[in-house]
């Protein structure tokens, strides 16, 4: 079980920037701390959005102290130009993060909404939904990216506390029970 963590998750983009926010206790349960957008819509120059970027990521890691960051990964849509820039956009944000030595674990959007709503296929507004009740807050609907962003937190939450999460299935329950003896009933 993960406890006294606080996981910041950034759902990239060029226009808007998500974030969301969670803190884990030290009984290992999740609660929301903060989440918003960056608009970055107003800013013509491509450059000029990486470094806004860069800079509301790290004022993030100032105010919050993020021990890890969950990040979305690009995908490949329609057009060829988005991948390219959504991956300068994720960049701006890694590079925040491994200069302060935050751990980054990078998830596909299908993953985090079968993470939070059991169907890679989900809807925004479901995520949205899920992760409000989820984390017992009420979350308005145009905050899509801001919700988004939780659910990566909280997708990493779910990792780090599954003890399969490490990969590979003998060695990971071997740890867990080496790690868990009085969880074991013979």
């Amino acid at each position: 079980m993960i406890k006294d963590r606080i996981i910041l998750g950034i759902d990239p983009g060029t226009q808007l920037l998500g974030f969301g926010i969670i803190r884990v206790d030290g009984a290992g349960k999740p609660h929301y701390v903060d989440m918003g957008v960056v608009d970055l819509r107003r800013e013509p120059d491509p450059y000029a959005k990486l470094a806004r970027i860069g800079e509301a990521v790290a004022d993030l890691c100032e105010r919050h102290a993020p021990t890890d960051l969950a990040i979305e990964s690009p995908f490949y849509g329609r057009n060829a130009q988005v991948i390219f820039k959504l991956g300068r956009a994720q960049g701006a944000a890694i590079a925040v993060a491994a200069a302060r030595g935050i751990p980054v674990a990078e998830y596909a959007p299908r993953k985090a909404k079968m993470a939070i709503c059991g169907n890679g296929a989900a809807s925004k507004e479901q995520v949205s939904l899920m992760v409000g009740k989820t984390l017992g807050v009420e979350l308005e609907p145009r905050f899509l990216d801001a919700t988004d962003a939780l659910a990566l937190a909280m997708c990493h939450y779910y990792q780090l506390s599954s003890p399969l999460a490490s990969g590979g299935s003998s060695g990971s329950w071997e740890k867990f029970i080496a790690d868990n003896p009085g969880r074991i009933k013979p």
